[in-house]
């Protein structure tokens, strides 16, 4: 079997010739691998079997400045900002991969204001035009294509905002609310389209819905505010490919809304974290209506488990959430203090694995 193959053979609950993998580096990591292999990329290296497809970001900003009137000379330019498309600053931190984030909504009250706001646009051809050609490309490899929309809807939102306001809005503001994330749905479900018609074996969207312990709302508040507009996108998508697989992203205990994201057309749930969610009784209740992407746990097994202990937790892991219906892969980026043979020790876990 194809990479492409294995992967679309998990997705229809098939058994693949051997399970797929994925694993993706923090810099850190990343830059330990470059030194060790003299390589730059580890899907390639690893030859993993999925690859991710992105929108082009557009040819030029708006000006963001009169959003950040008092941090404006701290901000804008100095090494390690940025200001994405969405209007968001970004700096990277001294620790892994975490960023420091300015919120350029902050200080919006009204309507008006956010009407005025300039919210990006996907659909000019030199953002979307290339996709097709990478997919194409990606499937003459036999590599399986999944087509990626980072932080869909809440995240995004409170990336803007400020999560303090967001959820300050969703209470008391319920107008300003309705209008932000009504323009923010209307955005991805033209992304979801533009991925859609261009190939992508698989649309993965999320918003992190869980903490460690519970989730950052209720279930009533997610299904007023979020499930609808979750459901758009996954609408738009179908309504190009009416059988794409949809993966949702959420990490932390998100136990309470996945009959809601079942209800709404997610067919994949990812990453299934294992410190937050009891795998056994995730297999039990939703085995026959999800899979499962994720599973090996990045705050316990992969940093702190020996070689062996790592190989064997995930042969079990499969076992538990599998063997079908299940692609084993760490639930998170792998952090500095993964050791390089419990990497080696995942993936000859998930290739050595053999169906009975």
């Amino acid at each position: 079997m194809t990479p492409r193959e294995r992967t679309l053979a998990v997705l229809a609950r098939k058994q693949p010739d051997r399970l797929p993998r994925e694993l993706k580096l923090t810099p850190p990591v990343l830059e330990a691998f470059q030194q060790r292999t003299g390589a730059t990329d580890p899907a390639e290296y690893f030859a993993l079997d999925a690859r991710d497809v992105f929108l082009a970001p557009p040819a030029q900003l708006p000006d963001f400045s009169p959003y950040y009137p008092e941090g404006l000379p701290k901000l804008w330019n100095p090494p390690g900002w940025e200001v994405g498309e969405w209007g968001v600053g970004v700096k990277g931190c001294s620790t892994y991969h975490f960023i420091h984030i300015e919120h350029p909504m902050r200080r919006l009250t009204t309507i008006e204001e956010l009407e005025q706001y300039p919210f990006p646009d996907p659909t000019p051809p030199a953002r979307h035009q290339h996709l097709a050609g990478e997919v194409r490309a990606l499937h003459e490899r036999g590599l399986f294509a999944i087509g990626f929309m980072e932080w869909t809807i809440f995240e995004i939102a409170w990336h803007m905002r400020g999560m303090e306001e967001l959820f300050q809005d969703l209470v008391f503001n319920p107008a300003f609310a309705e209008y932000l994330l009504d323009r923010i749905t209307t955005i991805r479900c033209a992304q979801a389209r533009l991925q859609a018609a261009a190939g992508v074996d698989m649309l993965k969207i999320g918003d992190d819905m869980g903490t460690q312990i519970a989730m950052f709302m209720s279930p009533a508040m997610y299904r007023r505010w979020f499930k609808p507009r979750h459901a758009a996108v996954i609408r738009a998508a179908r309504e190009i490919r009416p059988n794409l697989p949809v993966c949702y992203h959420s990490d932390g205990k998100c136990w309470d809304i996945i009959p809601d994201l079942i209800e709404i057309g997610v067919t994949v749930l990812n990453p299934v974290q294992p410190e937050c969610l009891d795998l056994v009784q995730v297999k039990k209740e939703f085995g026959d209506r999800l899979v499962f992407w994720g599973g090996i746990g990045t705050q316990t097994t992969m940093p702190f488990a020996t070689p062996d202990e790592v190989y064997r937790t995930v042969q079990q892991t499969i076992e538990t959430l599998g063997p079908t219906g299940y692609l084993p892969c760490p639930t998170h980026v792998l952090e500095p203090e993964v050791p390089w043979e419990n990497i080696h020790a995942y993936l000859r876990a998930v290739e050595e694995y053999r169906f009975s």
